[in-house]
């Protein structure tokens, strides 16, 4: 573990990395950029199919003019118009569904990038975030933000930007009719436009808040989902249904009053349609009474006026929704993309494996929550290769002291040292790379058995993961099992016992074998013989590396090399287990305590340890 592996970057990479979850655009552009050429194509092809759907318009206009007779040379003009009508929508139609295909493409690939992104970016976050986050909300805004993403996509390619070429298209039509129309539509559409545009981001406060309910409401219902035990071990089952309805209802005015909203506006919208629909016609009909115009032109001016005003109403209707999903993914970005507060510094170096040694130097810890040190002024060299125990009571700082080991939080006094680096001079991954743990609650993948003791060493054989499971007494229940290690076990390990979900972590431990492992707890759930022989096991399997359990009961670490007593963020004992027996001192009062409610829990380890005899 001396070796290193430096690789600085740049000035600035790190917070490069990070530069587009600063704002929903920035965020956004990041993709279409990396999918420019996709984009591209789109943005094209939709072009050109509006373009094709405005020159369809004329060429029925042209077809009429000539068919009324209207036109010189009156039936080579009529098939004339006719071929380019029908020409002009089948090229309508190829473009629509070429930019259909692009946009699937484009839209899927980003969102893939984009979650995979957030997934990454989230994982930087300290352990403390995913406590006051539940993880249901934090999946589903990962998941719905590139569905908005999507949907924005969407939403411009094929409801904003074709009403954009229609409008720019009847603006040139109109002008060969009559220019005073053209200028009226050209007057009257921008205004209703901006004037609709307005109201609508009046409205992006109630869009907000009800993405922000909306992702409340869903971790929320995730979180009793995954406590479904409890609410059958309680009879809370109607109790909590209440609680959800209450959350559901909650949601559900926020988002009534979003809808009602938008509802609001169309209803106005509906309103200045008619008017201006109205007033363009009938001014069309007279100009025709008065021969003016042709009846092609009535036909196009007709046609052109009302899906020019339905196409701003789609139009501003889609820029709300482009709001309500920019609201989403600006509220998604506010939590997920925060600055994580763990980083690798600038020219981290990266911790190869090899030695084990840990030293904290005057570090001190305090969490915000608590108000008061977890760590103080702690003082301790544990040499690469030894088998430490730590005990004490709750709240004594032993998990804080594993959590600053693996740098799950950072010192806010002194330094922690892995294998005579500082823990904050090297990457994170690598530092993790060299650490096992087993913490007392194994979190397990809803995956069979294989694949939960295979995340310790993705590379690893099943020969050896059937080894580390045999070390780790997994085997014989696991063969039990209806699939055996194929068997799924369920969400967080619901199918197995907590002694199971124990034995899997510890062949994770064993399957990786770094250089140093760490047992937070983790025989609490076995019995006292299955215990006894997991700790020879580990004696036995990890000579030269280095081994740190936290335990409660004494006997666990009676076989080790050294005990450490905790309290109050400190060390108050430190010594051989059998040194300590004989000092009376923190370490002999919990042991006689234990010993006397275990009866016969000792003797094993005296055989292992012959110093203990006599106690």
């Amino acid at each position: 573990m001396d070796e290193r592996a430096c690789r600085p970057g740049p000035p600035g990479d790190a917070e490069g990395a990070r530069d587009h979850l600063g704002s929903p655009t920035q965020f956004i552009w990041h993709y279409i950029s990396r999918w420019r050429a996709h984009f591209a194509a789109l943005a094209a092809a939709i072009l050109l199919a509006a373009s094709c759907a405005v020159a369809v318009q004329f060429e029925m206009k042209l077809l009429i003019d000539a068919m009324a007779g209207e036109a010189p040379h009156t039936h080579s003009a009529v098939w004339a118009a006719l071929t380019a009508f029908i020409g002009l929508i089948a090229a309508e139609s190829l473009l629509w569904r070429v930019s259909g295909w692009i946009g699937c493409k484009a839209t899927l690939g980003a969102g893939v990038e984009m979650r995979a992104d957030l997934f990454s970016h989230l994982g930087g976050h300290p352990i403390s975030y995913f406590l006051e986050n539940r993880a249901g909300s934090l999946g589903q805004r990962i998941t719905a933000t590139a569905g908005n993403f999507g949907a924005l996509a969407n939403t411009v390619t094929w409801r904003i930007a074709p009403p954009c070429v229609d409008f720019a298209g009847a603006m040139v039509v109109f002008s060969m009719i009559d220019w005073r129309m053209a200028l009226v539509l050209g007057t009257a559409v921008p205004a209703i436009a901006v004037g609709l545009l307005l109201l609508g981001k009046k409205g992006k406060p109630l869009h907000k808040a009800y993405a922000a309910e909306a992702g409340e409401t869903a971790g929320e219902l995730t979180d009793v989902i995954s406590n479904m035990w409890a609410i059958k071990a309680f009879s809370a089952r109607v109790p909590e249904g209440e609680r959800l309805v209450e959350k559901f209802r909650k949601e559900a005015a926020i988002q009534r009053r979003s809808w009602m909203y938008i509802e609001r506006i169309r209803l106005l919208f509906d309103v200045v349609l008619w008017v201006v629909a109205t007033t363009i016609l009938c001014w069309a009909v007279y100009r025709w009474q008065e021969r003016g115009i042709t009846s092609g032109d009535v036909v196009i001016v007709s046609a052109l006026t009302f899906r020019i005003l339905h196409g701003v109403r789609d139009l501003v209707l889609s820029l709300v929704d482009i709001g309500q999903q920019f609201g989403f993914i600006e509220e998604t970005l506010s939590l997920i993309g925060s600055p994580p507060l763990l980083t690798d510094g600038l020219g981290s170096c990266r911790l190869q494996r090899g030695g084990g040694s840990i030293e904290f130097r005057d570090v001190s810890f305090g969490y915000r929550a608590a108000g008061e040190d977890a760590i103080r002024n702690l003082k301790l060299c544990i040499p690469s290769g030894q088998k430490v125990g730590i005990v004490g009571p709750s709240g004594a700082g032993k998990s804080t002291l594993i959590s600053l080991i693996q740098r799950l939080y950072d010192a806010q006094e002194g330094e922690v040292l892995v294998g005579g680096r500082s823990v904050r001079s090297v990457t994170q991954d690598s530092l993790r790379d060299a650490l096992a743990v087993v913490p007392q609650e194994v979190s397990l993948f809803h995956r069979s058995v294989m694949e939960n003791i295979r995340i310790a060493r993705p590379s690893a054989t099943d020969e050896e993961i059937f080894a580390a499971a045999r070390a780790a007494l997994c085997d014989g229940f696991v063969q039990g099992l209806p699939y055996g290690y194929h068997t799924v076990v369920g969400e967080r390990g619901a199918k197995l016992s907590g002694g199971q979900r124990q034995r899997i972590g510890l062949a994770r431990a064993f399957l990786k074998m770094a250089p140093i492992v760490i047992f937070d707890e983790a025989t609490s759930a076995l019995d006292s013989e299955s215990e006894i022989l997991l700790q020879k096991a580990v004696v036995d399997l990890m000579g030269g590396h280095t081994v740190i359990a936290v335990a409660h009961r004494i006997s666990s670490i009676l076989a080790f090399d050294r005990v450490l007593v905790m309290q109050n963020g400190t060390v108050v004992e430190d010594g051989r287990p059998a040194d300590l027996l004989q000092q009376a001192g923190h370490f002999r009062r919990i042991w006689r305590l234990q010993s006397g409610a275990l009866g016969n829990g000792a003797p094993a380890f005296q055989e292992s340890r012959p110093e203990l005899h006599g106690l």
